[in-house]
């Protein structure tokens, strides 16, 4: 997988890079990743666990159209 950011190069998925630190335990990250999905929509694309500690999580969700403006009355 690439990381494509909010940049728009691929047109379903947005992404949003997360960086945990060394100090987050697992069950106070999975938290904190479930509340971002729950309230955001956000789901889990990818994690990169590094030698100090510290995780990199990129999640996604898909990108939604904006809707019509109402009509006027």
């Amino acid at each position: 997988m690439t990381d494509t950011g909010s940049t728009g190069a691929d047109p379903d998925w947005e992404y949003q890079p997360l960086r945990l630190p060394a100090g987050v335990s697992r069950l106070s990250a999975a938290t904190r990743l479930s509340i971002h999905a729950e309230f955001a929509g956000w789901e889990l694309s990818r994690v990169l666990l590094y030698s100090d500690g510290t995780r990199k999580v990129w999640l996604r969700r898909r990108r939604t159209t904006p809707g019509l403006p109402n009509p006027l009355p």
